[in-house]
């Protein structure tokens, strides 16, 4: 990082041309949450809507999808609740749904209640925000993904409203949804999700939603970056219902799995790491686990400090990896959030991927790297 910054290498265009597109992967259903790339232009205030950069954050999806891999789109990866407004997520939604169709590509769409105030809703106004949102996402011909709701955690007063809310939902779904469990590392407003502060009672809570609705639970995405918790529920969820690891720590042994039963992926780092993903899935379809885990292993510590505390601002590290790797023209985030880590932590996730080689011009990496250090004056860092 000390090297003098000299010209810099021709960029590539923002939204870069897909590689051929791969086939679907077999062994495992593998989703990754997509980010949004901002319009850099937009005279925006951070607690304004948002302003989205369509074509290259459609681009990018293309991009995943190029690979194999499925989207999951809207996500809080997508910064649901952190800078992406509901008007702009329904957007988002149908624009990628369109994208889905003409692609062929695998899409689930969260469905939250963000269109609701922070504070002071009841569980009638919740029921009523997932219903518009679930509605949509239907509309749209994605499968849902019925995420965590901070209003639904401060209006709960225990599990039956829980199971009550869900319920419903499940019974007027037209296909089998995800349900969603994030931790209060991800979202601290979520602590308590499921009626409990115990996770043991709050995955009792969980079980008996899903067993009181067969065939309504496509699978749950669990991200409480606790791999045994995440095993053990795995190992009581019916044959049919799918365990989503959303585990950013502990992904390759999730979806190695053991001799019980294995986790699909829903996972957020899957967002820079699409590539080798896929290409580590796809030794898992030909029945080499080894290949796979001596392809994934090597990117926990990427993700590991992308997803330290605080870890809801992982998305700044995801973005950052965007930019380098020259998926989008710039460092800018709804929200303001390219704020959010330090460049310290910056400096070290590029040279986490670049040891990885996830970058397709490392020149263009690096020299993009040091032009972020020299705006704050650290370049000599």
């Amino acid at each position: 990082m000390n090297a003098p910054a000299g010209p810099a290498p021709s960029a590539p265009d923002p939204a870069p041309r897909p590689a051929s597109a791969r086939p679907p992967l077999r062994s495992r259903t593998v989703l990754a949450a997509a980010h949004v790339v901002a319009d850099p232009h937009a005279d925006t205030t951070p607690g304004g809507p948002a302003a989205v950069d369509w074509d290259a954050t459609l681009a990018f999806r293309r991009h995943l999808w190029s690979h194999g891999l499925g989207v999951a789109e809207a996500m809080d990866t997508a910064q649901r609740g952190a800078g992406l407004d509901w008007g702009a997520a329904a957007e988002l939604i149908r624009r990628s749904a369109a994208e889905a169709r003409a692609v062929g590509g695998l899409l689930a769409c969260g469905v939250g209640t963000d269109q609701l105030p922070p504070h002071n809703a009841c569980l009638a106004d919740v029921r009523a925000a997932y219903e518009e949102q679930l509605g949509l996402v239907e509309d749209a011909g994605a499968r849902p993904v019925l995420m965590a709701s901070r209003q639904l955690a401060a209006a709960a007063t225990g599990p039956e409203d829980y199971q009550e809310l869900y319920g419903h939902l499940l019974r007027q779904a037209a296909r089998p949804v995800i349900l969603h469990w994030l931790g209060p590392m991800f979202d601290p407003a979520l602590a308590g999700y499921w009626g409990s502060e115990d996770p043991d009672a709050a995955t009792e809570t969980l079980l008996a939603i899903i067993a009181g609705h067969p065939g309504k639970v496509d699978g749950v995405k669990v991200s409480l970056l606790d791999a045994g918790r995440e095993v053990r529920l795995r190992r009581r969820l019916p044959g049919a219902v799918r365990c989503y690891t959303g585990d950013d720590f502990h992904y390759p042994e999730l979806i190695a799995g053991d001799d019980h039963g294995f986790s699909d992926a829903l996972l957020g780092i899957f967002d820079p790491l699409a590539p080798p993903a896929a290409d580590a899935v796809r030794l898992l379809d030909a029945g080499d686990t080894a290949g796979f885990r001596a392809v994934l292993d090597p990117t926990v510590a990427l993700s590991r400090h992308l997803f330290q505390a605080p870890t809801r601002y992982y998305k700044t590290g995801v973005v950052l990896l965007a930019w380098l790797a020259g998926h989008q023209s710039h460092f800018t985030m709804v929200g303001g959030l390219q704020s959010a880590r330090s460049l310290p932590h910056l400096r070290r996730a590029h040279e986490l991927a670049d040891g990885l080689g996830l970058f397709p011009d490392p020149e263009l990496a690096a020299h993009r790297m040091r032009t972020l250090l020299a705006v704050y004056g650290a370049e000599d860092a």
